[in-house]
């Protein structure tokens, strides 16, 4: 039984039942099969933005089926066969077939990872590529350094077309999850 992150070796790829048998407090994402440690406890910051997104989004789900999630929660993409397992910082799923007592079964409708200085590489490249392959309708990347939001979309070719980043007082909307639209500047602001 794996009950320390030490255990595990770092070179070695895995599998999504390794994963769920893995008994140790860090929390860690299998992407494509190999171990990523996860940012230590989010910051202040990181929470309230999290929090700001999930105020603006509950109301705008509430007479859909869709559903939001909030990290700790693994979703678990397989579509080109390496095992992964992921924790976005919020997700909204509108399929409750891929909801399982584990978390989520493929691919969310959308995405909102919310970058910090120790996962800002992987959020950028690992993530984005992944997101895209699985087919993630929207991906959202909030950077609290810069104060800005850019949205992926996907494409009909299953691509992602990225926006501009949308900064200060602009409006970013998403096309895929109809009326969710949010102020930057109120997403970042540094007190409630």
């Amino acid at each position: 039984m794996i009950t320390s992150l030490d255990q595990l070796d770092f070179n070695k790829t895995y599998t999504y039942s390794d994963y769920l048998s893995w008994k140790f407090k860090e929390r860690v994402e299998l992407i494509r099969g190999r171990i990523f440690k996860m940012s230590p406890a989010p910051s202040t910051l990181h929470q309230r933005i999290s929090m700001r997104f999930n105020k603006i989004l509950l109301p705008v789900l509430d007479q859909r089926k869709c559903e939001i999630f909030n990290a700790p929660f693994d979703v678990f993409l397989n579509r080109k066969g390496a095992h992964t397992v992921v924790q976005p910082d919020i997700c909204v799923i509108c399929d409750p077939n891929k909801l399982t007592e584990q978390g989520c079964t493929g691919a969310p409708d959308l995405i909102i990872e919310i970058l910090s200085p120790g996962n800002s590489r992987k959020e950028m490249k690992e993530k984005f590529e992944l997101y895209e392959e699985n087919g993630v309708q929207e991906y959202w990347l909030a950077d609290p350094g810069n104060e800005d939001i850019t949205i992926y979309s996907l494409n009909k070719e299953g691509k992602y077309i990225g926006s501009k980043p949308f900064v200060a007082e602009e409006h970013a909307s998403s096309s895929v999850i109809a009326g969710f639209s949010v102020v930057v500047e109120e997403v970042f602001r540094t007190k409630n």
